[in-house]
């Protein structure tokens, strides 16, 4: 039971008593060890100078240019519950968040940071949905549970020219004993220009393994006037080759609204469409999500999602689309999972 209790989220559970130890990373407390925050000492020039040790010392670091930073390492058995991070936009696009499940030498999340917190296009807005809120003003959030048997680390990569300064996180964890059925949370993201011989985009493929789909987030640019979201989602599961066993009827429908939005945006526990922005000088941009949590998609041995990008034609028949969009699939598997492809550079994710 108490090793249930640790990926569980119901509010029944919360009069349990359980075995697990509650840690959390922070700048204050870099390792997470028992005692071990508040410890930083301030010198003279600092905000806290004049309360020293034990106050406010260093609530957040600066990711120096072109650098690799370590902000979680953690010995397990364990499960990451919570995350919380803010810093400037100009690290949505241009950082890469990594997480790497017991010692493994790929990683098995792999996204620019906005992206994975559901905030595309390097734009900053807000989320209002369960397992990932984004709140007043760029407060990232995320519940996903992320267990791991032997070992987590978890790091962020700065690619810009220039250091990134006041970056804030908090990562909060159990020490506790993971289930055999537990499988390893996975994130990958990809983007490609749609083209009018083939508006495909790949939102996941060459996934191996056993495991459950349970989120999609995308960052849709538009590049026509008109409705650009007649196409439709593809799931291909366990040999699926030429034809779906899960398909879509129109990408408003697949995020959970109807007729075009009517124009309007929305952001709820499952499903949103928390972005829609078009302004003079600007191409449209959109940002949408859906979370698998009541209806996750299972496989057995192997996945492929895909959405078309379809508008419509004056003679109201299908128009292909040529648009810009980038996603995160999210997704539970067994361990080992395949290769991803190469993420494109810093100028291969630069917002349009």
């Amino acid at each position: 039971m108490h090793h249930l209790m640790a990926l569980g989220h119901g509010l029944g559970n919360l009069p349990l008593i359980s075995d697990a130890e509650t840690r959390s990373i922070s700048a204050e407390n870099p390792t997470g060890e028992r005692a071990g925050g508040a410890r930083a000492v301030p010198d003279q020039g600092s905000a806290g100078s004049e309360l020293g040790q034990g106050w406010k010392i260093r609530p957040c670091i600066t990711l120096d240019a072109g650098s690799t930073t370590t902000l979680a390492d953690i010995e397990g058995p364990g499960i990451i519950q919570h995350i919380w991070i803010t810093v400037r936009p100009e690290a949505y696009r241009d950082t890469v968040l990594r997480f790497y499940w017991d010692d493994e030498e790929v990683p098995s999340i792999e996204t620019p940071l906005g992206d994975f917190f559901l905030n595309g296009h390097g734009l900053r807005y807000n989320v209002a949905s369960l397992p990932i809120a984004v709140n007043p003003s760029g407060g990232f959030n995320c519940y996903l549970p992320m267990p791991f048997r032997d070992h987590c680390r978890i790091t962020i990569e700065n690619q810009r020219w220039e250091p990134i300064g006041g970056f804030f996180y908090q990562i909060t964890y159990a020490l506790i004993e993971i289930p055999d059925g537990a499988a390893y949370l996975h994130a990958q993201w990809r983007r490609s220009m749609t083209t009018r011989q083939h508006p495909e985009h790949v939102i996941l493929d060459g996934i191996k393994g056993r495991g459950h789909y349970v989120g999609t987030f995308m960052a849709w640019t538009q590049f026509s006037d008109g409705w650009w979201g007649e196409g439709e989602i593809k799931f291909f599961l366990d040999g699926d080759t030429d034809f779906p066993t899960i398909c879509g009827t129109g990408t408003e429908d697949y995020f959970g609204g109807a007729w075009g939005f009517g124009g309007e945006t929305f952001s709820t526990a499952f499903l949103g469409y928390p972005l829609y922005q078009r302004e003079p000088g600007h191409v449209p941009k959109h940002g949408l999500y859906r979370w698998h949590i009541m209806d996750p998609i299972r496989f057995r041995t192997d996945l492929k999602v895909t959405i078309q990008a379809l508008g419509w034609w004056p003679n109201h028949k299908y128009e292909p689309l040529t648009d810009d969009i980038a996603s995160v699939g999210y997704w539970y598997q067994t361990e080992p999972h395949a290769a991803f492809p190469n993420l494109p550079d810093i100028h291969g994710r630069w917002a349009r």
